[in-house]
């Protein structure tokens, strides 16, 4: 396991998250957004590539296994989705939601330190 092409590949995927989470909401949020969203997929493209090369360094990091890197994906959009539905549209966290979260924290703890 190589902890800095993991790392990389977090960051990458935090990015990516956190891009797609505006790209898709950001019709609920603005007006100019929801009759224009062919910006949006436009958009797409770089948000696009910041996953393959997210993916890519997560499945080297991890020694060539995919699932690893599909699980950080998902517990890293996860997070990110509670905390901007929050910031932005008031959304609070439930308790099943926080129950959610907790196990996406737990997976990806697993898939970073367990042998």
């Amino acid at each position: 396991m190589d902890y800095k092409l993991i790392a990389q590949a977090i960051v990458l995927l935090f990015i990516a998250q956190v891009l797609v989470w505006y790209q898709v909401h950001l019709q609920f949020m603005n007006e100019w957004f929801k009759n224009n969203l062919w910006v949006m997929g436009i958009v797409a493209i770089p948000i696009t590539y910041l996953f393959l090369y997210g993916t890519k360094f997560g499945v080297e990091g991890y020694g060539g296994l995919i699932w690893p890197t599909r699980f950080l994906q998902f517990s890293t959009g996860i997070g990110i989705f509670a905390f901007l539905a929050y910031y932005h549209m008031g959304e609070v966290v439930t308790f099943k939601t926080a129950i959610c979260l907790i196990l996406s924290l737990i997976i990806v703890g697993i898939q970073l330190f367990w042998k």
